[in-house]
């Protein structure tokens, strides 16, 4: 693995205290966009809130996190990285990496618990705790092979001393100490002896309780508990909750943590591997795929309803009055989109207020009718729009860190929305009203595509046409009265 090797060795350099450690470590981390993105991301969470949740520079990110925390995040990542670039096609290899992946989902969730400042390194062991195998099957299929056919699906470690010659966490601790890598992470590798066996199936402990693994075995122990974990959730079947719900009975008390602590870390990294994981059952791929295929054809059909709707609106714009080109705007966005809601807001000169007129989809008249706010600018999302006369986008409307740029009318009356487009209007160079339409978190999450911008650009053109157009007509008749 000569590109892991090579790359870990900037993450090491700046581990090891020299007087720069600081900045050489912000250094490597800025030339990686993912791993500065990771690194922002994670000092921002809610494990780190008693530093303030406001990192916006990897430089206070390195003081927050320390350099050691991201060091072990960025060989992590970098673990990930050079096995997924290398990888063959055998499928086995992508199990063996989705596995480890997992196993790092539950030590983080099972360290954060405690608020554990050894979470990262944690993560790491876990993922390093099946290194062995993972290289086996990545570089070695062949041999892969023969151990499944000597000891059975999920049982290789069993017949690699007889047919490699050493085991396969040999392996891994191995090629860990040719790269030099800090002693702790190679210790953090080792297996815990999983004790009691003959534990009960109902995740009773044993009235003899195992005493608390020592604190230099802490970080094995839960590497070891990830590893069987990942190992036993990846193929979300009864057996793999079964053997879940023994080895969580056994090692809570190992590393003094109550069961509950246990259960919930691990169910938690269960739903976020269900979401990220690609090829296994957990995450049950044929449905997500079904799930992308259909939202692609209704994303199809949705383009060509906008399509048809804007040939229609082409026909009329010479004919129709503003509110008729309004009118059928609204409902080719609302149909075209498939919005939860859309809602048309007009704006009143002489009352210097923006109100809403008409609507489609499920929004009360007496809701709609107390939809209404001044023109003066405010510091929020839709006067920004107004002003900038473009189309925006808001994917998470839920986000706390957008409150602050949604009005109060918003909140009271559409706040069920996740996402929303507004669609400004604006007839020589003075805004006019805007169209307004949302999705609920009963639609998929979504992306705008250029193709879809590009759509809603052209119609509310034909809008802003049919608006200046009224305007040319009321000028030449006040003109000639």
């Amino acid at each position: 693995m000569p590109a892991f090797a090579k790359a870990i060795g900037a993450v090491l350099g700046a581990m090891r205290g020299e007087e720069d450690g600081e900045f050489s470590m912000t250094e490597t981390v800025l030339s990686d966009p993912v791993l500065t993105n990771k690194v922002l991301r994670l000092a921002n969470s809610s494990m780190y809130s008693a530093f303030g949740q406001h990192v916006n520079t990897v430089s206070k990110a390195v003081l927050v996190l320390g350099t050691e925390a991201i060091g072990h995040l960025a060989l992590g990542l970098k673990l990930v990285e050079e096995l997924s670039s290398g990888a063959s096609d055998s499928t086995q290899a992508h199990v063996e990496m989705e596995k480890a992946v997992l196993a790092g989902l539950v030590a983080r969730e099972i360290a954060a618990t405690v608020r554990s400042p050894q979470t990262e390194l944690a993560v790491v062991c876990s993922m390093l705790h099946t290194l062995g195998r993972m290289m086996v099957t990545f570089y070695l299929p062949e041999h892969w092979q023969k151990l499944q056919q000597r000891g059975g699906s999920g049982n290789e470690d069993a017949a690699a001393r007889e047919l490699l010659g050493i085991t396969l966490e040999e392996i891994g601790m191995a090629a860990a100490q040719r790269w030099n890598l800090p002693r702790n992470l190679v210790t953090g590798m080792r297996s815990v002896a999983i004790p009691g066996d003959d534990a009960p199936a109902d995740d009773t402990p044993a009235d003899d309780t195992p005493a608390a693994l020592p604190a230099s075995d802490w970080v094995a122990g839960i590497a070891t508990l990830s590893r069987h974990c990942a190992a036993s959730l990846w193929n979300d079947d009864e057996a793999g909750a079964a053997e879940v719900a023994r080895i969580s009975a056994v090692f809570s008390p190992l590393l003094g943590l109550e069961l509950e602590q246990v259960r919930g870390a691990i169910a938690q990294a269960r739903e976020t591997a269900a979401e990220e994981l690609a090829i296994a059952p957990l995450s049950k791929p044929l449905e997500r795929r079904a799930r992308a295929m259909a939202q692609t054809r209704q994303r199809a059909a949705g383009n060509r309803i906008l399509q048809s709707g804007l040939a229609d609106m082409r026909d009329m714009v010479d004919s129709a009055s503003p509110g008729q080109m309004v009118s059928a705007a609204l409902e080719t966005v609302y149909k075209g989109l498939d919005f939860s809601r859309a809602v048309a807001f007009v704006r009143n000169r002489r009352e210097n207020r923006y109100a809403a007129r008409m609507c489609f989809g499920s929004l009360p008249k007496e809701q709609l009718a107390a939809m209404s706010f001044e023109d003066a600018y405010e510091p929020n999302v839709f006067h920004a729009a107004l002003n900038s006369d473009r189309v925006i986008f808001i994917e998470n409307a839920r986000d706390p860190k957008f409150a602050a740029k949604l009005p109060q009318w918003w909140k009271t009356g559409l706040a069920e929305a996740r996402s929303f487009v507004i669609l400004p209007l604006s007839a020589n160079g003075q805004p006019t009203g805007f169209l307004y339409g949302d999705w609920d978190e009963t639609f998929p999450e979504i992306q705008l595509s250029p193709t879809e911008f590009a759509l809603l650009n052209d119609l509310r053109g034909l809008v802003v046409k049919a608006i200046e157009r009224r305007h040319q007509l009321e000028l030449v008749s006040s003109r000639a009265a």
